[in-house]
């Protein structure tokens, strides 16, 4: 018996209504309790280790958004979405936030830290001698994107729209948001919110390969 929530219907049906937003319409927001879901897929997103490297910034000031606009090669999405998701990473995750993360573990499931040593021991090998050549701070991005997916399919589920951004500066978005000679630094925003009316994107059909083009079973 299947323990679906959503039908396969329904998730493919808001995954083909999903589209990188173009134009958002500014006159609508997210309701508080649909955020406040959303904030909670970052939160629970998957990461290797579970270590979480990273710190996700709402962006609310809309000064600061419009001053973000100019860093963002013009797209006023940044500016004109309900809510702004700047998501960086933690630079040079090291033992420290090994040693943070065990006391985490400690308290939700009350367990003696000492007796997570062997599992801290794992984490600080990979970090300090990678079992392949590994920048970390790219091992730390590619955590990040896995939050960045879940958010978005989080959001079409809910009728949300979204659109992920590299296109912008990041040590000015640094520099914007407190950021520079900090632990953190960005990486990707995702302005979320209503399509507009007139945004003619919304209407095209969507141009991905066929599926035997990119999936290959492997027996």
């Amino acid at each position: 018996m299947s323990s679906a929530v959503v039908s396969t219907e329904q998730l493919r049906q808001q995954l083909h209504w999903r589209y990188a937003t173009k134009k958002f319409d500014p006159t609508k927001k997210i309701p508080d309790d649909v955020w406040q879901t959303l904030i909670e897929s970052l939160v629970l997103a998957p990461s290797s280790f579970g270590l979480q490297p990273w710190k996700f910034l709402v962006v609310t000031n809309p000064d600061i958004r419009q001053t973000l606009v100019e860093h963002s090669w013009g797209q006023t999405q940044v500016a004109d979405a309900s809510h702004l998701v700047v998501l960086t990473i933690k630079k040079g995750v090291n033992a420290a936030d090994v040693e943070r993360y065990m006391h985490n573990i400690s308290d939700v499931r009350h367990v003696p830290v000492e007796n997570l040593q062997g599992f801290a021991n794992v984490i600080n090998g990979f970090l300090s001698k990678p079992p392949y050549p590994l920048d970390l701070d790219e091992w730390s991005k590619r955590q990040l994107y896995i939050a960045l997916g879940q958010f978005m399919t989080s959001a079409a589920l809910l009728g949300i729209d979204t659109c992920p951004m590299e296109g912008f500066n990041p040590p000015k978005y640094d520099e914007v948001l407190g950021l520079t000679g900090s632990d953190y630094t960005s990486v990707v925003v995702c302005p979320a919110g209503y399509r507009a009316d007139d945004d003619k994107n919304a209407a095209l059909p969507k141009v991905r390969y066929p599926v035997d083009a990119v999936v290959q079973y492997v027996s």
